[in-house]
């Protein structure tokens, strides 16, 4: 699965998805290649109409639904566009805008089934996936994740697809510990998508565990075997110049003899078991604040595009 909103880098791999978030999309309505979407996304915005809030809103939902189906012509498989981070607590918000980008999916020609959208994995965000997975056939990435925690809450919540960050939680333990290089076995991130695959497979979740959040080829290579693994323009690059002959690290067959205890967690478990792991508390907010950070860079920019009465702008 290929980690961009560039379609140039998504032609060169032709991977079977596309993941996306809102610094993707930041970063690709900058470059000159996109400026037509950024025009029809603010088009879109001033048709509806409305306060100038809601006319940055609709122009903004619209911008992520343009890449999506521009990145769907590329693929045979599904995209996976991100509900603004800012609503991570908010589970009844999640739900109306996740339904709300669906249907502008749909607006546009494309089905429900080729799109995952993003959910924080905060307890909020696990829940608007439970309901949208079972109540309205909306298929979720719950994204952000880096405790187990949050891991099997998901899988009982019975979402599609989890995106467990291999990369950030590599970072944490770099900035915080004493240890500065780790071995690709060793890497903290690769352990913990590699117990989360095990658990997965030994009591049967049908959840895909999707690798993400990648720093280096070595991290990837140790997850061989895993379901899905999305990955960067430039680390595709570095690993297509590579020839070697890869085994699958992880197996089903070694998972099922692994001797990991089935958990469940209600919502006072969840906050407690993701509240003891300081590196995942962490993360997640610090993840949740960026992500919303890039969502006010956007929609500065399209308010400027939409609102701004000086020539030439």
């Amino acid at each position: 699965v290929a980690d961009t909103g560039d379609f140039n880098a998504i032609d060169e791999y032709k991977p079977l998805d596309a993941t996306t978030n809102p610094s993707l999309i930041l970063a690709a309505a900058q470059m000159p290649a996109y400026q037509k979407l950024v025009d029809d996304a603010v088009a879109y915005g001033k048709k509806l109409g409305g306060s100038e809030e809601e006319q940055i809103k609709n122009a903004s939902d619209k911008l992520f639904v343009l890449f999506g189906a521009e990145i769907l012509k590329r693929i045979p498989g599904r995209v996976s566009t991100e509900v603004d981070a800012r609503l991570s607590f908010d589970k009844e918000g999640m739900i109306q805008r996740a339904r709300r980008l669906i249907d502008l999916y749909k607006e546009v020609g494309v089905g429900k089934d080729r799109i995952l959208i993003k959910l924080s994995s905060t307890w909020e965000g696990i829940q608007a996936g439970r309901v949208l997975e079972a109540e309205y056939g909306i298929h979720c990435n719950m994204t952000l994740l880096f405790s187990f925690a949050q891991a099997v809450a998901c899988a009982e919540a019975g979402v599609t697809l989890i995106s467990p960050f291999v990369g950030r939680i590599l970072d944490w333990y770099v900035a915080n510990g004493d240890k500065k290089t780790y071995e690709p076995s060793e890497d903290p991130g690769v352990k913990s998508v590699t117990k989360i695959y095990n658990y997965y497979k030994k009591f049967g979740y049908k959840t895909i565990v999707m690798g993400a959040s990648f720093r280096n080829t070595g991290q990837i290579k140790a997850l061989t075997g895993c379901d899905y693994l999305t990955i960067s323009p430039k680390l595709l690059a570095e690993l297509s110049k590579e020839h070697i002959k890869l085994m699958p690290t992880l197996s089903v067959k070694e998972a099922q003899a692994c001797d990991l205890e089935k958990i469940h967690l209600d919502e006072k478990a969840f906050r407690w078991h993701h509240n003891e792991d300081q590196m995942a508390v962490e993360k997640l907010s610090d993840g949740i604040r960026r992500f919303a950070a890039d969502a006010v860079k956007l929609e500065r920019m399209l308010k400027e595009r939409m609102f701004s009465t000086e020539n030439g702008k």
